[in-house]
């Protein structure tokens, strides 16, 4: 059974979810041809201990970054390095924060410089398919139906669905019941109730979901080699319309990162 949060432990997990907004933000504006990875590392954990609080990836089960930094056909938990990232490169930075017993976690897939029109799409459709799938987080319906609208959505464009990693729980800790998986089936999984926290994080392959894990045991690549993109925020299930306690909106206010 999942427990739903109460309005406390909700607004401590709202304050959260704006911290990892604005540090997204604070990445993106250094996201650019020329730069490493580590360096996009650096400005996240600096942001988010200058705000007091701690990144929660940074040793988490011997994670040794406070941001997870995918490049192109990198789906997730690709380590910063010294990377420097190119023009027409897709970067997905994934990082969350610990303040006050709560966690928050959300991810961004940036463009790096001007990146071209098929790139522009998978973007464009796995952002979108994040939004439907936050539109089926209301309570009475069921994980399947989350998983539905990303899976329907993305597989409409021809794109693999990851199904080997999904989304999660989230409170006291960063990784709780239940788990969202981007595919399913509508009436089907774990069902909805008002006051639970979830993250929704799709994973949308330009090519086919098949993945593999790279030999560090923490990178997963598409196993075609062609670009993933991933999206997440945190949400609480609600009556009739989830709420977003993370936002994009900080990253977005600057239009060279708009890629729509």
């Amino acid at each position: 059974m999942v427990k739903p949060k109460t309005q406390e432990e909700i607004e401590l997990l709202r304050i959260n979810g704006d911290l990892v907004s604005r540090t997204l933000a604070e990445v993106g504006k250094v996201v650019a041809p020329g730069v490493t990875t580590k360096q996009l590392d650096r400005v996240a954990e600096t942001f988010i201990r200058d705000h007091g609080a701690v990144p929660n990836f940074l040793g988490y089960d011997g994670f040794p970054a406070s941001i997870c930094a995918s490049v192109n056909d990198v789906v997730v938990h690709g380590f910063p390095s010294d990377y420097v990232l190119k023009e027409g490169d897709i970067v997905s930075v994934d990082l969350g924060t610990l303040f006050k017993g709560y966690n928050g976690d959300s991810a961004y897939t940036f463009p790096v410089g001007e990146v071209d029109a098929e790139t522009r799409k998978l973007l464009q459709v796995t952002k979108e398919s994040l939004y439907r799938g936050i539109a089926a987080a209301v309570a009475g319906n069921r994980t399947g139906d989350i998983g539905h609208a990303v899976q329907s959505y993305c597989e409409s464009f021809g794109y693999g669905v990851v199904r080997e990693l999904e989304g999660h729980g989230i409170g006291r800790d960063m990784h709780e019941n239940p788990g969202v998986p981007n595919y399913g089936k509508p009436g089907h999984g774990v069902k909805l109730l008002d006051g639970m926290t979830i993250c929704i994080e799709p994973m949308i392959n330009a090519g086919t979901r098949g993945v593999y894990l790279a030999r560090n045991g923490w990178a997963v690549h598409t196993s075609d080699h062609k670009k993933s993109a991933h999206f997440e925020l945190t949400v609480v299930v609600r009556n009739g319309k989830a709420e977003q306690l993370s936002t994009f909106d900080y990253i977005e206010k600057d239009t060279s990162i708009n890629f729509v």
